[in-house]
């Protein structure tokens, strides 16, 4: 299933407007910034900063006429300068989380949500992990909220080199068919 998501530099889906249905490293070729947007299909990873990096923010299908907005939804920046396609994936869902950055500390298994992983495993932080299977949101606090990250099967040995957030202590699967 191919996700289609359409920006617009002014408010209310107005001014040039830049379709995208894949990955874009890089926007501010196409508009100098984005006020709106529309995800027709498909699910999306916003970042402010040209390759992937920065902030991020998911999106699902939905109209979002003011991005300015997006703020008491959890955005923490106004600019999109990249966005990447989040496939959807059949099957189960497995993920190692690590204490310590390089895989270290205590390890557990994960293959559902988890809104806490000090209550649940009893770790006091997560700072690498291993996506063995399907896709994830990681939150920097507990109970799914602050700073977001997307995983995709990988090993992630160190969160500090991929963006300013050193752990995180919740974690979700992106099950959305969007």
């Amino acid at each position: 299933m191919m996700g289609k998501i359409t920006f617009y530099e002014e408010k209310n889906f107005q001014g040039r407007s830049y379709e995208c249905m894949s990955d874009c490293s890089d926007m501010s070729s196409y508009m100098s910034r984005c006020q709106s947007c529309r995800v027709e299909s498909g699910c999306f990873m916003l970042y402010e900063k040209n390759n992937y990096m920065g902030q991020q923010f998911f999106m699902r299908k939905g109209e979002y006429n003011d991005m300015n907005r997006m703020q008491s939804m959890g955005m923490m920046f106004d600019n999109i300068r990249s966005c990447r396609m989040i496939p959807f994936h059949r099957g189960q869902f497995r993920m190692k989380i690590y204490e310590r950055e390089n895989f270290g500390g205590q390890i557990n298994e994960m293959m559902d949500d988890c809104d806490n992983i000090q209550d649940r495993y009893r770790m006091s932080d997560c700072q690498s992990c291993h996506v063995m299977d399907g896709h994830w949101l990681m939150y920097e606090q507990p109970h799914y909220k602050g700073r977001m990250m997307y995983m995709r099967p990988g090993e992630y040995r160190s969160f500090r080199d991929m963006m300013s957030c050193q752990r995180f202590m919740s974690m979700r699967r992106i099950t959305d068919m969007c």
